[in-house]
Formats: structure tokens, sequence, C-alpha cells
């Protein structure tokens, strides 16, 4: 039988390989994200139940609101009441805004997620061209201009640049949108298909409401893709330029390879290390939005993030950290399968 798994095994194609040996360590490295998180929150400073009720609360108030919310109960029994409502689906009631937590989380994440995404696809635009023309290129003005913008951008914080930014582009020049949301005031929320209001407007065949929406992604999407492309243009100009000096390059172009072919076939072997960073500055933006989420009043997860921490709000605060941990082991498991094809040689 064991052999007969092990046949079936190997006829899988290794993308499927890779996606159910990953799988099968998801529920252990969930529980433990749970377990640490559970533990670590109790810790912050603060009674939940003083501040939903205020310091002028008589003490019998506040007891009373404790054995409502649990938190008289021992930490152990706290513990395994939690799992067991996890394992339901049920990820509490927010102390702050009184909804389920899977609400608050369902409604908040796909303002997060859009903005990751655009900005992800700007950042890698940004990295990787400017890297490989620098490369290929070397000496000049490219190449001395990504030197000097790969330091600084490590330097300068993403709050201070999207603070410029909207003073530049909408106080002084006007040519941005408002930094308020993710939609005009005056407009309808277009039809929930996707959660991306940008995406979603065009479904529904509102240009307006699209146009509204790619305005106001426009100021904080540039704020991160500034601040992070830095790191990925460094990143990939050492192992692009290592590639590019190599055996291979020189042979293609004494063959008469042209250039284009060789700079495609030199980026495609540097892949590999330049899909790592890939993977994990989408993995570090999800916590790394907050700042900017704040300044454009985003109303995504980092804002609820922020609110749980000032308020005690234990199960937001544990529901954020588990959609956060589950959505940077699928980063990191779409990045495996990306390694197999990059480069199938690889096995991961």
């Amino acid at each position: 039988m064991f052999t007969s798994f092990q046949q079936a095994w190997r006829q899988l194609p290794r993308s499927l390989q890779i996606v159910f040996s990953r799988l099968a360590l998801v529920v252990p490295q969930m529980f433990g994200v749970l377990f640490v998180t559970f533990f670590m929150i109790r810790l912050l400073p603060g009674d939940p139940a003083v501040l939903l009720l205020g310091n002028m609360a008589t003490p019998e108030a506040v007891e009373r609101l404790r054995d409502r919310l649990g938190l008289n109960d021992s930490i152990w029994t706290q513990f395994v009441t939690y799992c067991a409502n996890v394992l339901k689906g049920d990820l509490g009631i927010s102390i702050f805004t009184s909804n389920p937590v899977t609400v608050d989380l369902m409604e908040r994440a796909p303002a997060t997620l859009e903005l990751i995404f655009y900005a992800m696809l700007l950042t890698v635009l940004i990295g990787i061209s400017v890297a490989v023309i620098s490369v290929v290129r070397q000496g000049g003005v490219v190449d001395i201009g990504s030197r000097i913008y790969g330091l600084a951008a490590g330097a300068i914080p993403d709050f201070w640049i999207g603070l410029i930014l909207i003073y530049v582009l909408f106080t002084l020049l006007g040519w941005a949108a408002a930094p308020f949301g993710r939609l005009d005031a005056l407009l309808s929320t277009p039809p929930y298909v996707t959660g991306f209001y940008t995406i979603d407007a065009l479904i529904a065949g509102d240009i307006e409401a699209f146009r509204s929406a790619f305005g106001r992604l426009l100021l904080p999407v540039v704020t991160i893709a500034l601040v992070n492309a830095g790191a990925l243009i460094k990143m990939t100009q050492s192992i692009f330029a290592g590639v590019w000096k190599s055996e291979f390059v020189r042979h293609a172009r004494a063959c008469g390879v042209p250039e284009r072919v060789i700079v495609r076939a030199a980026l495609r072997n540097s892949l590999p290390p330049i899909i790592t960073m890939i993977g994990f500055l989408v993995g570090f933006l999800l916590g790394a939005a907050v700042l900017v989420e704040t300044i454009f009043s985003w109303g995504g997860l980092g804002q609820y993030a922020v609110q749980a921490v000032m308020s005690s709000d234990y199960p937001a605060l544990q529901g954020f950290i588990l959609v956060a941990a589950a959505f940077i082991l699928i980063v990191y498991l779409i990045v495996d399968i990306l390694y197999e094809l990059a480069d199938p040689r690889i096995k991961v």
C-alpha cells in the first residue's frame, strides 16, 4: 500500500506535490501561531473591561463585564474555549466594534489586499527594470541614479514620503485625489465581486467609480513602492550582475544571439533569489502598510490592528494575526511553486 502511494505521489505534477506537502504543515504552523499569539496578547497592558467602561466605572461593573467576556476564567480555560471557537470559524466578538471579528476582517481585508497587490506590481516593475538596465548599461545615468536611490530609499520612512507626496501632489499641485479613503464620498461602492474597487468598478461598467478608486490608490501605492523598490533593486542588481558576467552570457554574445534574448535568459537564471525577495516583501507589506493606511485613512487591516492594540481588543488582534499568518503561509506556498516554474532543477 505504501509503495502504491509512493508511485501515485511521483506521478503527481511537481507543483501539486509542493502544495500537498506544504498543506500538511499548515495545521501545526497555524496552531503554533494561535498558541503564541493568545498568550503574548495577554501580556498587553490595560484591562479591556476598564477600557470599555471607562476609568469612572465601579469595580462591580468591571467584574460583571469581565465575567461576561470570560476574562475571569483561568488562562487555560480561555485558551481551550478560543481554540474550540476557531475550529468552528468563530473568532469572537470585537470589543471595540461589537461586530464579529470574522465580519470585520472580511470587510477590511480587500482594502489592504488591493493596496498590497498594486504596490507590489509597481515595486517589481521599478525594481527589476531599473536593476537590469543599470547592470546592462553599467556606469550610465540609470546605474548612478539607482545607487543613490537604493541608499536613500532604505533610510526614508514611508510615512514621511506619504506626507511629502500628499503635500506636493495634492495640496500644491492638485494632481492627486484627496487622501481620504478608497472612493469619493459622493460615489456608490461598486457591487462586490472581488473586493477590489478598481476591478469591481470595471466589471460593473462604472467608469467614474474606477477613476475615483484608481486615483485614491495612486498616492499610497507610490508611497509603498518608493520605499520598498530600493531593496529589490539592490538585491536584483547583485544577482543579475553575477549572471550577466557568466560564461554562458559571453558565449551567447559571441554566437551572435540578440542582446534582448540574452537579457531574458540571464534574468530567468536570476529569478529564484529574486522571487524569494519578492515573497518576503509581500509578507512584510501586510504589517508595513499600517502607517500608510493610517495616513490615507484607508480602512484596511492595518488600521484595524492598531485600534485593537490601543483598546486591548483581544479577539480582534488575535483574529488579525491569524489572518496575517495564513496570508504569509499562502505567499510562501506560491513562492515555492514559482521556484519550480523558474528553475525545475530546484527541489523545494
